[in-house]
């Protein structure tokens, strides 16, 4: 098998993120619910979790950062935190689902700005127009269709010179890009654990540089007396017993994209996304969305122009390359990109995958168009 789908999870990971979560699954309870060992082992992968995640992404408090289930969780709470029903929030063109919908929910006026693929120039200018009327912007960092890796820095200055709050979606970057919390100085920024950070489903991070709001509301460990949620993080967004596990396994990974290094993991995926992209851009009956190496992290979207994206993808997983197709839970992204009638088969690649399966499986896509 060939898996080429690392954006939707990182389904290869390093044994020690198997170790540390089979190893807190055998001997760890609950976290916060006793001082016994069993209840002391868990809350120690949990305080790990954030103080790897605290070193790693720069943030100065381990303590505001918030454990969560995924990367959906996380941008849910931070919105919640921060949405104003009626009022002005800018978003990108190329945002997921769990930014859009949320969003949506919340009853605010969602205004989309930069709607063309690989140019951050005219999301910037747009930007520059529109932050006065704004009470809230929320941006990716990298589109997962495509891989367009959005101007977050600037984003982030332009918000902050505003005074616009700012919410970044990292589920693309985090553990791939350098992502520097004390740079942006944004006021959420949401990821998952089980993508590029190569730990396992459910798990999450939401680092908190403004005020919270609860989403959930129940037992947390702390102030039982108390009828409403703690007024302190990370227990006022952390309600319920949490996934020891999943934090365990959470730490290992970030340790291990540290002892290999981040840079590294970077630059081997670029380097297999433009080795895929040199075995197919001869191809006419094939669109590749490639940008400007600078702006593209390691996915590759592609579109036939003679079979079903759907289709291919079937043909592909058949033969054990494993690909997505569709939309990709971005449909803003596809009507940005002038796809959303066929959408994509998206390649997206990963520390542990070699220049010989990208030319397996870039042969097998070449026989079945």
């Amino acid at each position: 098998m060939i898996y080429l789908d690392s954006a939707a999870t990182s389904f290869q990971k390093p044994p020690q993120v198997f170790r540390a979560y089979n190893e807190t699954v055998r001997n760890a309870a609950s976290p916060g619910r006793g001082a016994y060992r069993p209840a002391m082992l868990a809350a120690e992968a949990m305080f790990h979790a954030r103080e790897e995640a605290a070193a790693f992404f720069h943030f100065p408090d381990s303590e505001r950062i918030v454990l969560t289930m995924n990367a959906t969780h996380a941008l849910n709470l931070a919105i919640h935190s921060l949405a104003q029903k009626g009022k002005r929030v800018l978003i990108s063109g190329f945002e997921h689902n769990s930014v859009l919908r949320p969003l949506v929910a919340s009853g605010m006026e969602i205004v989309t700005v930069g709607r063309k693929l690989f140019d951050p120039e005219g999301l910037l200018q747009e930007l520059r127009s529109s932050l006065n009327d704004a009470s809230l912007a929320v941006f990716t960092h990298v589109s997962n269709v495509f891989g367009y890796i959005l101007p977050i820095e600037e984003i982030a200055s332009l918000c902050c010179s505003r005074g616009v709050p700012l919410i970044v979606d990292a589920s693309q970057s985090a553990g791939i890009l350098e992502l520097d919390s004390r740079s942006l100085g944004a006021d959420y920024i949401a990821m998952p654990g089980h993508k590029s950070l190569l730990g396992v489903p459910g798990s999450g991070l939401l680092l908190c540089g403004g005020d919270t709001v609860p989403l959930l509301f129940g037992g947390s460990g702390s102030d039982s007396l108390d009828r409403q949620m703690p007024a302190y993080l990370p227990d006022r967004l952390e309600a319920g017993t949490q996934n020891a596990p999943a934090a365990a396994a959470l730490a290992a990974g970030i340790r291990y994209i540290h002892s290999r290094g981040r840079q590294e993991i970077e630059k081997h995926e670029r380097e297999l996304c433009r080795h895929m992209a040199s075995l197919l851009r001869d191809r006419d009956d094939l669109e590749l969305f490639l940008g400007p190496e600078s702006m593209q992290t390691g996915v590759l979207s592609v579109r036939s122009r003679r079979f079903d994206c759907d289709e291919l993808a079937a043909r592909l997983a058949a033969d054990g390359i494993c690909v997505r197709s569709g939309l990709h839970c971005s449909p803003l992204a596809h009507e940005s990109a002038g796809t959303i009638e066929t959408g994509t088969l998206r390649m997206s690649f990963s520390p542990f995958n070699t220049h010989a399966e990208i030319e397996r499986a870039a042969a097998k896509l070449i026989k079945f168009i």
